[in-house]
């Protein structure tokens, strides 16, 4: 394929980053990118050490993290109604999946002053400005992004995040928000967590589309690697990574505590033999990644629903 700005080739250039951060990443030692991120500045810098985070030092939590993410707002009721209208979640789970997720990894693997990266952001706003979308619903998911990651990263990742990377986050989302055009962008790290809590706690009720679209997403998650017979078996082990709050809304059963605490447990054993790894020496780019929508690469401008 060709290799311009809206194509994919998997075999394009590595972004900027690499060259900037080679020495870290050549380095044997855990902690060298960490200790790399550290000497950066959280806001000028937020875009390479975003792409650094998310592509060598936690690339599997980050995507699970986000998928996660990404139930939290089906639990939101007001919103949920669109959703099962446009028909995405429920009858082409699997390319919105893939749309979503290539949309914004075009975003932190190349940056948003990338051509890629804005690119991503263009074809972004053009899917969402086909709708009525509330403000607070937008500002509510861009948070999602914010703290979603560093959450489950103390739970299961094999490092935790330092305050400086989580204020990187921060800038680099609240950056892509103004671009995005959302209003009423909180001044602050805090505020904006309170906010986060804020809305979950008034916004988060039962509703039977809330459950349609977590269902399909839910099992899409088990499709990966169940056969359908066993989905029912299966759907424990994805609610026991789910809070009560989040399950109710969604009108899901909250798994045994025993099998929570296995489940978690098993997670964090995974971050534990994960630390005593070497150090990642390439990244994880889930846009050079084929997937069962775009096996042979994608155009960004083609990406989300076409109608």
């Amino acid at each position: 394929m060709e290799n311009n700005n809206l194509t994919l080739n998997f075999n394009a250039p590595l972004p900027e980053w690499e060259t900037k951060a080679a020495a870290a990443i050549r380095s044997r030692r855990r902690f060298a990118i960490r200790d790399y991120i550290a000497t950066l500045d959280a806001c000028a810098d937020c875009q390479e050490i975003a792409y650094l985070l998310n592509c060598y030092e936690f690339p599997w939590d980050t995507t699970r993290s986000l998928e996660f993410a990404l139930f939290r707002v089906f639990g939101v009721a007001k919103g949920s109604p669109l959703l099962v209208q446009t028909g995405e979640f429920v009858q082409r789970t699997q390319k919105r999946y893939d749309d979503t997720v290539l949309i914004l990894a075009e975003i932190l693997e190349n940056g948003y002053d990338s051509p890629r990266g804005n690119a991503a952001l263009v074809r972004m706003n053009k899917q969402h400005g086909r709708f009525q979308i509330p403000n607070d619903e937008y500002l509510y998911t861009l948070s999602t992004f914010i703290f979603e990651p560093p959450r489950w990263i103390a739970q299961y990742g094999w490092r935790d995040m330092s305050e400086h990377e989580k204020r990187a986050v921060f800038y680099f989302w609240m950056e892509v928000g103004r671009r995005m055009g959302i209003k009423d962008l909180p001044a602050g790290y805090a505020e904006f967590e309170r906010f986060n809590h804020e809305f979950e706690a008034a916004q988060f009720r039962y509703s039977p589309d809330n459950e349609i679209i977590a269902v399909a997403t839910r099992n899409l998650m088990l499709s990966w690697v169940l056969p359908k017979w066993l989905w029912k078996a299966g759907a424990p082990f994805v609610h026991a990574l789910i809070d009560d709050h989040l399950l109710a809304a969604v009108g899901m059963q909250p798994a045994p505590r025993w099998m929570q605490q296995g489940v978690k447990s098993s997670v964090r054993l995974r971050g534990r033999f994960v630390r005593l790894l070497p150090p990642r020496r390439k990244p994880r780019l889930l846009t050079r990644i084929k997937t069962p929508t775009y096996p042979n690469g994608y155009v960004i401008a083609d990406l989300g629903a076409s109608k």
